[in-house]
Parts: C-alpha cells; structure tokens; sequence
C-alpha cells in the first residue's frame, strides 16, 4: 500500500465516450449506479432490520448469554474480510469479490434464519461478516474505476442517501414482521431483495471492466493476511474483555492488545497513528469521525429510556434525524464547486459533529426538552454527511490505480477500528462511573444508568471529534 502524491489527473482514465455532461443517472452510469444503490440499501435495511429483532432471535434461542457475539461475529469477520477484498481488487478487479461477498452475504442470512440454536446463529452472522467485508470495498473500487473524479462525490452522497428510507422504515417494518410472522423472515426474506442489485447491476458493471481491463498484481500478500486475521481476533478479544468487570477479563484484554497493535501498524498506511500528512490523514480522520459518533450514539436510546422516560421506539427514533440530514451533508459535498472547500467541508463536518454530540448531552439537564437530542443529532448527521463522503473522496484522489483496494480497504479497517475502540472505551467509562454493564456490542445496557456516566461518554466522544477538526488541515499535503 502506497501513499500516492496529489494529482489533478484522474487516478483511472475517463471513458472516451464519457460525454462531461452526463450525470450518475445519465445514460452511461444509470445502471450502475441503481444497482450500487440498491446494494448499499439492502445492507442498510439489513442492519437496521436486524437491530429490531436481534432480542427476540435470542431469547426464543435460549442465547442471551451469547447476545453480544451475534455482533462482534459479524465485526471480526468483517475486519478481514475488508484485507481480503482489497488484494482481490487490486488483483482481479472489483467484479469478483464484489459478487462474491453479495453471495456469501445472502448465505449467512440463511443460515442465521434458519439457525436451530444460538450458536449457528452466531455462524451465521460471522458469514454475514465476511460478505458485507468483501462488498463495501468493492464498491469503493467501482467508485474509483467506474466513474470519472467529477462524479465520484455525487455517488458517495448517494450511497449516504440509500441508509434514509432504511433508517426510518427499518425499525417499523423489523418489529411488524417479527411481531406478526416471527424473527426468522426478517433474516429470509433479505436475500430475495439481494437480486434486485445483481441483475440491474451485472451487465453494466461487466461492461465497466471490459473497457478497462485489470492490470495483474501481485500475488496475494500472506503477510498482509496474517495481520487482518490478527486484527479481527484481537478486536474480538478486546470486545469480550470490555463486557467483563474482572481480573479473568485482563487476560484476553492483554491477548487482545498483543494482536490488535502490531495489526493495525501493519495494515494501515504508514505514519497514520501520528497523522501524517496527506493519505494517512485522511484514513485517520474516517475512524475519528466513525468512532466519536456511533460510540455516542449507541448510548442515545439508553439515556433516553433511562433519563427521560421514552419508549424504546420514541428513543430509537430520536436518531432517525441523523440519517436525514446525513443524506443531505453528502449531498452537500457534492454539488459543483465544493471541491475547492473540500478541506474546510471536512473541518466544518467535525466541529458540527462535536456540537451534536455535547449538544445531545443536554437532555441531562432539567428542564431541556427531550426533542432537543433529535435537534443535536439532526446537526450532526449534517457534519457527518460532509466529512465522510469528503475523506472518501480524497481517499480516491490520492490513490494510485493499483492502491484503489488497498487503501480502500485501509479506510473501512480505520472506520470499524475507530467503532471498535471507541465503543470499547465508551463502554468501559459507563461502567466505572456507575452506569450498569453493558450488554452488547450496538449499545444495549442493564440498570437505570448514571447521569453522570452518559455525560462524560458524551464529552469524551465530542472531543474526539475535535480532535479530528484540528487535524483536518493536514489531509493537504506540502507542494
């Protein structure tokens, strides 16, 4: 993985029947671009569906003790897959993985919906895992070769755009079905939406790499395999040692650790941990971004509920503001003109993202309205929607042809590294302050909570945010 310099050439050559006009609904991308979209919204509406009936999956599976693992299996497997699938691009193209993982993906919602006990259950979600890795950097690397730089913000805000209507109906139409017809369709009944994609998108996106063939790379890198399978244990252990509150926690905590470090130094670029300038900035920045808000948000519908009374459904709806006005960021950052502010976009993102979060702790204070964490979420999904979509345009700015999967791959590594660890660490804050054990990997805690514990996450998550505003400016490389 290389760091390429800065370039106003397009890292992939332009079609030459690329007519400068066309947009990603024109004629030539049409197709691919509803079927990227239409990939990205089945995985959306499978995560946010899943969320809804993962409870009930596992109490009729007599596996609440093993709740937590029906998440962090579908993490660890996704960490190496995110390794796999960018050698394989950089290989063989995006076709094959990006096919593959949609098949595999198909496979572990079968398997997980048809699962006789917890256990295969778990499997089943770890096979999901591996899928959902080989697919997001896939599509990344159709991105990048597919579509000309002039377009490649307006598909990135789409992307962000396919998580609405799932976002807000997946919730609902989760908690229908499993109520009505039981947890198990709601796993079944996602791989017959999986066709829509495959066959809108099959043909164009063949006719993408016939029209720019693949030059062969290397073969695939052991070494580079070996760590992405370090990294998914080690984040394994650390997960299992933040939900425990004892000595015999250190073990795989330390175990964990051991794994996870010399991992992360060897898949992310280098000098990215002392956020070096250009590249390994902006893979940085994406796990800042990823990690302050999700850490955060995953306590939201828990102090909700605990603080200020709300029904589960009124507190989960409290974050349907952020995908909203996530669509709409991304859908900033990409209007013409905005990649001469393609820098301050990422600035001004974060310090909203900042605000949002402490603004959400608020709510802790009598007499603030609850609707007022609706508000703060609303404003920070809009700094979330601009620095996201923007790191991955840089990312693919920066980027030399042959490095697409690779550091494609780098920056889905740091985003689920920043969840991860920033989870982890929120997790760990809550219990030592008195908040209760938390249960599993998206949020889920026991007891009324601290009012203290969730307004020091909250602070902590904001100035992480921050912190990634500060370093905003160095994603700008020295001439």
């Amino acid at each position: 993985m290389t760091t390429a310099s800065p370039t106003s050439v397009d890292p992939v050559p332009i079609p030459l029947d690329d007519d400068p006009g066309d947009g990603v609904l024109g004629g030539r991308y049409r197709a691919l671009t509803l079927g990227i979209v239409s990939v990205v919204l089945v995985i959306a509406f499978e995560a946010t569906a899943v969320n809804t009936a993962m409870p009930t999956a596992a109490r009729q599976l007599d596996g609440l003790g093993l709740y937590a693992f029906a998440f962090s299996g579908y993490f660890t497997t996704t960490l190496f897959a995110l390794v796999v699938s960018g050698q394989w691009c950089d290989r063989r193209g995006p076709l094959q993985p990006l096919f593959a993982g949609i098949a595999v993906f198909g496979v572990g919602l079968l398997v997980a919906g048809t699962a006789p006990g917890m256990w295969v259950f778990v499997a089943g979600r770890a096979i999901q895992g591996l899928g959902g890795g080989l697919v997001i950097v896939a599509l990344y690397v159709v991105v990048g070769r597919a579509y000309p730089e002039r377009l490649r913000p307006s598909v990135f805000a789409a992307f962000s755009s396919a998580w609405v209507l799932p976002s807000i109906v997946g919730p609902l139409v989760a908690g229908a079905v499993t109520q009505h017809l039981g947890w198990r369709w709601v796993f079944l009944a996602v791989p017959v939406l999986i066709l829509l994609p495959l066959a809108v998108m099959g043909p164009a996106l063949a006719r993408s790499e016939r029209e720019r063939p693949v030059a062969r790379g290397a073969d695939f890198d052991r070494r580079r395999t070996l760590l992405a399978a370090m990294a998914a244990v080690g984040a394994g252990l650390l997960q299992y040692a933040g939900q425990r509150r004892d000595l015999v926690g250190l073990l795989p905590g330390i175990a964990g650790a051991a794994l996870l470090a010399p991992a992360v130094l060897g898949l992310l670029p280098k000098r990215t941990l002392r956020a070096g300038r250009g590249l390994p900035t902006v893979i940085l920045l994406r796990g800042l971004a990823a990690g302050a808000f999700f850490a955060a948000e995953a306590f939201i519908p828990l102090m909700m509920t605990t603080q200020r009374g709300l029904s589960p459904t009124l507190a989960g709806l409290t974050l349907t503001s952020g995908g909203l006005s996530w669509a709409l960021g991304s859908w900033l950052q990409g209007r013409p003109g905005a990649e001469r502010f393609r820098e301050a976009m990422i600035r001004g993102g974060f310090v909203l993202t900042a605000l949002a979060i402490a603004g959400a702790a608020l709510v802790l204070v009598p007499g603030v309205p609850a609707w007022a964490a609706s508000v703060a979420w609303g404003i920070g999904g809009v700094g979330m929607g601009l620095a996201v979509a923007s790191v991955s345009v840089l990312m693919m700015k920066l980027s030399a042809p042959e490095d697409a999967g690779a550091n494609s791959a780098a920056l889905q590594m740091s985003d689920a590294l920043g969840n991860v660890l920033l989870t982890g660490l929120a997790g760990v804050l809550f219990a030592a302050l008195g908040g209760g054990a938390l249960a599993a990997a998206h949020g889920t805690a026991e007891g009324a909570g601290s009012p203290g514990a969730f307004a020091v996450i909250l602070l902590v998550m904001a100035g992480v945010a921050l912190l990634g505003a500060l370093l905003s400016g160095r994603v700008r490389t020295r001439s």
